[in-house]
This record gives structure tokens, sequence and C-alpha cells, in this order.
């Protein structure tokens, strides 16, 4: 059967690789994966590369199911009209386009962050910030500014380096967890060594060289600084013209279809259904990238395509080498009282880490075979009060 129809897959991370890997399960479909690197990079271990305990890079032989073409390459430009995308080497049309340009560095524009603190949410970046820390002595003082997961992460796996370690939470740490999940978190970090600063006006406000402000006016010296507060996504979507919302994510409706164009579904960190986007994560990229492969193959055969759903199960975090916690989650991706600690959560951990990887070579070899639970009652609920809030307003 001849490959009548072409899908383009813009962006070749965990959601983009598992939509593209899908869509073959038709064999009258072609797809091409646009990415700018030629190896896929499994973001959940950028805090490791930039420890040096794992290089943080898959070849994309071993993900993406054989017939998907990669194109190593940065789109420029969508032309939602008439069907194209641009690239630095050429353009290429498509029946279909699959958004899933990921996240990058983002959070709070503070005052020398930019010129002075280092990000770590890329393959680039982290890499980077190796480099740096190869070249600053272990006892000089490195600050971490997040409380989140990559913060939290990346804190710990360099003081068990023995580098001198402080993390900036502007908050809680591990705000997503339970309370008493937190309380072990702190020891884990403590333990280790991290100076855990944390609490109200504890945000950072200012990074200057060797040194950084907070909201309750001190100063901290810190000779290498890292940003780890938030995420941002590529200005793609704004640049070509589509609606995207207050972040740059590209707004669709609940299928995941552009509200400009039924020939466009987004997936991943970049995508934002009916304005009320996920929680940017390697596990809901990849239910989001399969359901965006669903969505266009239910348009293909003249289906109405279903609405996204999808439950939370679980986070993670890694203290080092040695202990990690796993902390369980209700459908509507808030804390359980139970988690998993110490080599245990570790080993959850770790397992989490390989199976987001796993999950891809699974349905290279068996397109289709990605399930996910469901969950059909908070989201649907969540949209409804939203709505109402709306009318009423």
């Amino acid at each position: 059967m001849g490959k009548s129809i072409e899908v383009v897959v813009v962006g070749g991370g965990y959601a983009g690789v598992m939509a593209a890997n899908r869509l073959r399960q038709r064999d009258d479909v072609a797809v091409t994966v646009i990415n700018p690197r030629q190896v896929f990079v499994p973001r959940l271990r950028l805090h490791q590369l930039v420890g040096g305990t794992h290089d943080a890079v898959v070849d994309y032989r071993e993900v993406l199911a054989e017939g998907v073409e990669l194109v190593v390459d940065t789109v420029s430009h969508i032309d939602a009209a008439g069907r194209t995308v641009t690239f630095e080497g050429g353009s290429i049309g498509y029946d279909y386009l699959i958004y899933a340009v990921g996240s990058l560095s983002g959070g709070p524009r503070v005052p020398g962050a930019a010129e002075f603190a280092y990000p770590i949410a890329t393959w680039e970046a982290a890499q980077q910030l190796r480099s740096v820390l190869l070249d600053t002595p272990v006892p000089a003082t490195v600050t971490v500014v997040g409380g989140g997961p990559v913060g939290v992460e990346t804190a710990a796996e360099l003081a068990e380096q023995g580098r001198s370690v402080r993390l900036v939470c502007g908050g809680l740490v591990g705000p997503a967890l339970h309370p008493s999940a937190r309380r072990k978190a702190r020891k884990y970090l403590t333990g280790l060594g991290v100076e855990v600063i944390e609490g109200p006006d504890t945000s950072v406000t200012t990074v200057r060289p060797g040194a950084v402000e907070l909201g309750d006016g001190r100063a901290l010296g810190s000779q290498v600084t890292i940003w780890a507060v938030g995420f941002g996504v590529p200005e793609l979507a704004d640049r070509s013209g589509l609606s995207v919302d207050a972040a740059g994510r590209l707004l669709t409706d609940e299928t995941l279809t552009s509200i400009d164009s039924d020939r466009i579904v987004a997936a991943g960190d970049a995508s934002a259904p009916s304005d009320l986007p996920f929680r940017m994560s390697a596990y809901i990229a990849g239910c989001l990238g399969a359901h965006a492969a669903d969505t266009v193959l239910a348009r293909i055969e003249g289906r109405r395509p279903a609405p996204i759903d999808l439950a939370f199960q679980a986070m993670c975090f890694s203290f080092g080498r040695g202990a990690g916690i796993f902390q369980l989650l209700h459908k509507d991706d808030t804390a359980k009282r139970l988690y998993f600690t110490g080599l245990m959560g570790r080993k959850l951990k770790e397992y989490s880490c390989a199976a987001s990887v796993k999950h891809l070579v699974t349905e290279a070899n068996k397109p289709g075979a990605h399930h996910w639970p469901k969950d059909g009652e908070h989201r649907p609920a969540l949209l409804r009060t939203r709505n109402a809030t709306a009318t009423s307003a």
C-alpha cells in the first residue's frame, strides 16, 4: 500500500516519539519526526548528566519505530493554511501535524538570572553546566534555585559528590509531596549536607556574579547558581500565528486538536487543552503523545476523536544514588498519604525513569500497545467549574 497520508511530528521528546510510533498502526501513513538533536534525550536524567552519573542520551534507533523518518533540524515556521513547515534545511508539507516541541527553561523573570545563573531544563544547558562544574573547585558554594523535583534532585546529586550545596526553595521544598514525605525529603537533603532554605520571602529576587539576593533581604554567596525554577515553551506556535495560552502553549480542544486547524494536534508540555494544561512531566507527555496520535488516526478514519482522559499515579524524587521518594497520587494529581522511601523509593524512581523509555520501545515494536489509567471524573468536573465561573463573571 502506498504512503498517501503525510504526518509531520515537530519534536522528538517523550510526546513526539510516542505519537510517531503509535501512528505506525496504519501502513498508509508516512511519519516524519523533525528534531534539533540526533539523539533522544530522557530528560528525567538531566540532573544525573550534571552530576556525571548518566549521559542522558539514547540512540533514536532504539526508540523510534521502523519506517519513521528522522530529520535533524529546527522548525522555524508552521504554515497552517498551506500545511507546510519550514526548517533550516528546507520545508515539508503535511496532511496532519503533531506539535510536540516540549519545554525549556522558564520560571519568573528575575534580574540577573539570564546572565549569571545556569539553567538545566535542556540537554545543551545541562552539558554546559556540567562543564562549568568540572572547572569549579569542589568546596565552592553551589546554589540551586527551585524546590521542585529538578532542583531537589540536582542539589542532592551534587551534594552526594561532596560539593557545598544550598537549595533555595522560594517556598516549600517538594511542595507537591505529602507533608510527611516532605519532612523525609528535608531529612535526606540535610543528611547529604544540603543547606535547605525555605519559607516565606525566600524566593530569589536578583542573581549577581557570586551571589543571590532573597525576598527577605538576605544576600548569599554563590560561586555557581543553578536555575531550576519552572519551565517555558518554545515560541514556534506563537511565531507561526497559532493561538496560544499566556505561557505560549498551543491552545487545543479536549481532543488535543488546535483551535485554529483540525490538521494540527498538540501533545506534551507545549499543549494547552481547553486552556487548562496538564502539569509538565514525562509521564503526562507520553500519554498525551499517544492520545494525539489516536486523534489523528480517528480523523483519518472519519471517526470522532475522543477527549483526553488520564489519571495520575505517582511522583518520584531521587536523592543521589542511594535513596528516593516514590509518592503515590490521587487521580487528580494530589498526594496520597502513601509513599515509599529509602532504597525502595530509589528503586521505584529508577524503574520509572527506565520505564519512560521502555514504553517508547514497546510502542515502536507494537504500535497501539501503550495504555494508561483513565479518570473520567476530575478533569470534566474541573472544566465544568471553570466554565461556570467564567459564565457567572
